[in-house]
């Protein structure tokens, strides 16, 4: 059992995390669990890329808009924390979690080059939220599973919910290439499911954006880093647990084929499809 206490601009909060059984979890998260901890190196700083936004929607700008100095903000699926220390606005506090233990060893690396930053990383499972009711003022989740109906539990009245995805159109033209990919078979894409969950949860004024933007990675190098790193090419809701492995090379030829197709003066370009969503309490 995990607890911890804080105590922020005059409110007291004890926060008690019980132990999490990996059997108890859906299977999906079970195989997304078991495929990030056999990554390891969450460092992502080293693969060179740029991106051309095509869509004026911005996940930091949207938290900015919605908190202050003085507000209280919980981070789901925070990775090894590159994005938060480097981009969430100033806060009262952040707690920032995921429920891979690598990635929250790797968040408290980088945070110590961030010695000012007000952020808290711990490991927490999304789907097991067990912080008081309506405790933060902002809830925010990039790239991870949601418990909708928790996530209004423990959100305060006014509050504000902000969600980026990746969707199943996302790198559609390397999935098509290689058969496979995240989400690539799913019948009901999965910002629709996210958004009928928040409505059905109760929240209000729900906005749903699709996301266009176009990577462009500098070397073949770069763009297999990323895919090494990523479930571009799994789908681990897919995979049955006895099978489950994950994948440690890229097929060359189908690869080759990719960058040939899409080798540019800028880059090699991958096309993005995300989403993003905002709600109100």
């Amino acid at each position: 059992m995990v607890v911890f206490a804080l105590f922020i601009e005059g409110r007291f909060f004890l926060y008690i995390q019980p132990n999490i059984k990996i059997e108890e979890r859906i299977k999906m998260q079970e195989n997304e669990f078991k495929y990030y901890e056999k990554i390891g190196n969450w460092d992502f700083s080293q693969i060179k890329s740029k991106t051309e936004k095509l869509t004026n929607w911005d996940f930091y700008e949207k938290i900015k808009e919605n908190t202050n100095e003085k507000s209280l903000c919980l981070d789901l699926g925070t990775g090894g924390g590159e994005r938060v220390l480097k981009n969430y606005p100033e806060v009262g506090m952040l707690i920032a979690t995921d429920f891979s233990e690598e990635m929250i060893k790797t968040a408290k690396e980088n945070a110590k080059r961030y010695p000012n930053k007000r952020v808290k990383f711990t490991k927490m499972n999304n789907l097991e939220m067990n912080f008081p009711k309506e405790t933060f003022d902002l809830i925010s989740a990039r790239h991870t599973i949601i418990n909708a109906k928790q996530i209004y539990n423990c959100l305060a009245k006014g509050g504000t919910v902000v969600i980026r995805g990746v969707d199943k159109r996302d790198c559609w033209e390397i999935k098509e290439l290689f058969g496979r990919g995240q989400a690539y078979n799913d019948e009901i894409t999965i910002s629709e499911k996210d958004y009928q969950d928040l409505v059905e949860a109760g929240f209000k004024n729900v906005e749903k954006v699709k996301i266009l933007q176009n990577e462009y990675y500098e070397t073949e190098d770069d763009l297999k880093a990323l895919l090494l790193k990523t479930p571009i090419l799994d789908d681990f809701s897919e995979i049955k647990d006895e099978e489950f492995e994950h994948r440690t090379i890229v097929e060359k030829d189908l690869f080759d084929e990719y960058v040939k197709r899409y080798k540019t003066e800028k880059g090699i370009l991958l096309k993005r499809v995300l989403y993003g969503i905002t709600a109100k309490k």
